[in-house]
């Protein structure tokens, strides 16, 4: 049994607990960031005339929403990054998944500085939604900067995700906890989903609705899952 004195016990324990606070973070970040951001836009889509309707003041609120989610989702990769540097000084398979959630992170800042260009240009983003498939050029046309720095920051952060896909399985074997299995195959999962939507940006996506629709739910249940299986998993660690 561990005990105290054992020099890997110190090491571990702060590495469970941050990927149980990154948890609660991006469970945060996906509330903020995805759920409530589609939500304005699918009842703004669905009801023009209601107090959801789609226009300037509901797409700067999704652009404020956006942006706070992105914060969150910079602290929660952070912290899966922070959790996953302490359990590799005790096993090295997490060094692959701090690496790419460490660029998974710097993707998540780019995003932030697009949402920060756009925040402002609030009619120009009103036109731009009644165009989907145009929307990467017509944001082009707005800021390219911000364009430029959305594109490139969201493949930066579906890296980042690679990254915690892998950490999140080396976590749920290293600690047992099927839980964290899950939370590692949802964020798989919803890492699969969100490539559609923003092909949809650019291409004809067929039925790309469906998945803006199983996003919000996998953005839930992914750090839901991890949260569920990692808090017992940091309990036990600091008895140990």
């Amino acid at each position: 049994m561990s005990t105290n004195s054992d020099p890997a016990v110190p090491r571990e324990n702060p590495g469970i607990r941050r990927i149980a606070i990154g948890a609660g973070l991006g469970l945060a970040g996906g509330l903020v960031g995805i759920v409530f951001p589609i939500a304005l836009i699918v009842l703004g889509t669905l009801e023009p005339g209601g107090l959801a309707k789609l226009g300037s003041s509901t797409l700067e609120a999704t652009t404020i929403l956006v942006l706070a989610g992105a914060l969150l989702f910079v602290l929660s990769l952070a912290l899966y990054r922070w959790g996953f540097s302490a359990l590799r000084k005790v096993d090295r398979t997490f060094t692959t998944a701090s690496i790419l959630c460490l660029v998974g992170s710097l993707g998540f800042l780019l995003i932030l500085l697009a949402a920060t260009l756009l925040v402002g240009s609030s009619n120009a983003l009103v036109a731009c939604a009644q165009v989907p498939q145009q929307g990467l050029k017509c944001l082009d046309n707005v800021s390219p900067l911000g364009a430029y720095s959305a594109t490139i920051g969201f493949w930066m952060a579906w890296i980042g995700g690679v990254g915690l896909v892998l950490g999140l399985g080396h976590t749920g074997g290293r600690y047992h906890r099927a839980p964290i299995y899950g939370g590692s195959f949802l964020y798989g999962l919803l890492l699969l989903v969100v490539v559609g939507p923003f092909l949809g940006l650019v291409y004809a996506v067929p039925h790309v609705e469906y998945l803006l629709l199983a996003i919000p739910l996998l953005a839930l249940l992914a750090p839901g899952f991890t949260l569920w299986g990692a808090l017992p998993a940091a309990r036990s660690s600091v008895r140990g």
